[in-house]
């Protein structure tokens, strides 16, 4: 699959006293670029609230490459940096991009799918792991194998 990605106008919401985009604002952003790859493959926000479903984090971590300025265009990207077997844990590297191409900031994160009913790591739909597979692979990726428990 071809690299999804979107543009996004750095807000006067997202910046700090320095002048610059806050810290939270960059996750924020690849936050939302998440959400928006689900839900434009039909995995909305109300499909996940009926199927009792959701995305969590266990880890993330942002790497801060160069400023990024209010009015100014930032391009997101997502790659999958790890998947497990049956696609119930994953891991994402998001780039954010100033407008002159140049990488501003990488945000890491590792997460897993939860049942919201009974508040245990779950195993998705098949549809939901097909689509993480068929996301663009980061030159980090890793399968993500999980030892047996003792």
């Amino acid at each position: 699959m071809s690299a999804f990605e979107r543009t996004y106008t750095v807000r006067w919401a997202d910046m700090d006293p320095n002048g610059h985009m806050r810290h939270s604002a960059y996750t924020d952003y690849a936050a939302q670029h998440r959400i928006e790859y689900l839900s434009e493959h039909g995995f909305t926000l109300p499909f996940f609230a009926k199927a009792g479903l959701g995305p969590i984090l266990f880890r993330e971590d942002t790497r801060f490459l160069k400023e990024l300025h209010i009015n100014e265009q930032l391009r997101v990207t997502g790659e999958l940096s790890g998947l497990s077997e049956d696609g119930s844990r994953w891991n994402i590297v998001h780039t954010l991009y100033k407008p002159d191409g140049r990488p501003a900031a990488t945000v890491a994160v590792e997460g897993a799918w939860l049942d919201l009913r009974a508040r245990k790591l779950t195993v998705p739909p098949a549809e939901i792991t097909a689509l993480m597979r068929a996301l663009p692979r980061h030159a980090s990726y890793q399968d993500i194998v999980r030892e047996p428990r003792q």
